[in-house]
């Protein structure tokens, strides 16, 4: 591409392991997600390696069956011939990893070593696996040691096996949601008693909240730690959910406090209204929070704008006059499915 000032806009790509055929599991497919990539001026692959307890990637944490897949039909490690291909086009990829959320993998290698305790709950009584699940998945509990030592060690296992890649999103570091209140596992409990001198929860105490707040903090902060002592350059960003009274109160996600801090790099925000009204809204509300916005992302979902390609450029224009950092597009298969959101996109990038 011809040579862009500072000032100009880069634009990131979100692809899943769901899309089909999986993008990891073919050199066609990934060679052909790199020529797409230049072709739209794409500035960073997000590549999901990390899903369901399921790494795409040499590891005894998690069950890597399908990394062992892959390795078979690429004819060598996926992560390293995808990196390899993106920077010969000048493209960066960043490892993009779910952490508290299992989806709905009910024998996830980490529940099978330590049972339900370690899921996140509310505080009515669980009889089955599946009184666990919220938004059709199951979360971990932020405030289990446990499941940060596991998610720690993993990350570790991710940036050791690639020296070329450029950086990490870290998505799902929070609480699933408000209602049902959630955190209270055996050990979260155990631990919050114990270090504020309360003998019982109460859900509307300030402590308790801060609390929640605290341990998603700790483990993001454990995760970075882990992943800068391994590489010093490698860069961090954290998705953040918006609004940010939802992110605050709900997820318990203190995300200004992640960036003010230098916890990340970046702060991806992950909204995904569909209309523009509400993401005009967001982007002044985390402006507020966040004044030096080079440090932003702004997560676009064409996912749910397949049918809504004039919306979908609108939310593009706006995000690029909102000058964050980059502007993401969440999904590539989205893109494929509808050539006109692909026009939109090079439209927006030229």
């Amino acid at each position: 591409g011809a040579a862009r000032c500072d000032d100009t806009i880069r634009y990131g790509l979100l692809v899943t392991t769901l899309q089909e055929p999986l993008i990891l599991g073919s050199r066609k497919e990934m060679e052909r997600l790199v020529k797409f990539a230049k072709e739209d001026r794409i500035d960073t692959i997000y590549i999901q390696v990390y899903r369901a307890n399921r790494p795409y990637f040499p590891s005894m944490i998690g069950d890597s069956a399908p990394y062992r897949a892959c390795v078979k039909s690429v004819g060598e490690d996926p992560l390293t011939f995808l990196i390899k291909k993106a920077h010969a086009s000048g493209i960066k990829v960043y490892a993009w990893l779910n952490m508290m959320s299992l989806a709905e993998n009910k024998n996830a290698f980490i529940l099978k070593k330590y049972g339900p305790g370690i899921l996140t709950r509310g505080p009515s009584p669980k009889t089955k696996i599946e009184d666990y699940k919220t938004d059709k998945q199951y979360f971990m509990e932020p405030g289990d040691l446990r499941v940060r030592r596991e998610l720690v060690k993993m990350t570790g296992e991710m940036v050791s096996a690639y020296a070329g890649l450029d950086g990490i999103l870290f998505d799902y570091i929070r609480y699933p949601d408000a209602n049902p209140p959630y955190g209270y596992t055996e050990a979260n409990i155990a631990r919050f008693k114990k270090a504020r001198g309360r003998t019982q929860i109460n859900e509307d105490d300030p402590a308790w909240k801060d609390w929640k707040r605290l341990q998603v903090t700790e483990t993001l902060e454990a995760l970075s730690k882990k992943a800068r002592s391994i590489r010093r350059d490698i860069k961090i960003s954290a998705t953040a959910c918006a609004p940010y009274a939802r992110a605050y109160r709900e997820a318990f996600q203190d995300w200004s406090a992640w960036y003010n801090s230098g916890l990340v790099d970046y702060i991806t925000l992950m909204s995904y209204p569909p209309d523009l009204k509400s993401l005009k809204e967001y982007v002044r509300e985390a402006k507020e929070k966040a004044p030096d916005f080079k440090k932003v992302n702004i997560a676009v979902p064409a996912y749910k704008l397949i049918n809504s390609v004039g919306t979908f450029e609108d939310q593009l224009k706006f995000c690029r006059a909102s000058k964050p950092n980059m502007c993401v597009v969440f999904d590539y298969e989205s893109l494929l499915k509808n050539r006109a959101l692909q026009n939109a996109l090079a439209e927006a990038n030229k």
